[in-house]
């Protein structure tokens, strides 16, 4: 019983796993404010677009 209880306490891969999952989490965080923000500029570049386009049109 007690090897298991060393091994168990060991064993690091548990760690390792929790670490990957807290990276694919900040880089799924950076990605979505990233989006947001590149969102943001584009839409204000179609309205821009759009509002040339009506005003060439008339």
């Amino acid at each position: 019983m007690t090897k298991f209880a060393k091994s168990l306490i060991n064993d690091e891969s548990g760690a390792t796993a929790i670490e990957y999952g807290l990276i694919a989490a900040l880089i799924a965080v950076a990605a979505i404010a990233g989006m947001g923000a590149l969102g943001t500029q584009l839409s204000g570049i179609f309205n821009r677009v759009a509002t040339t386009l009506q005003n060439a049109g008339t």
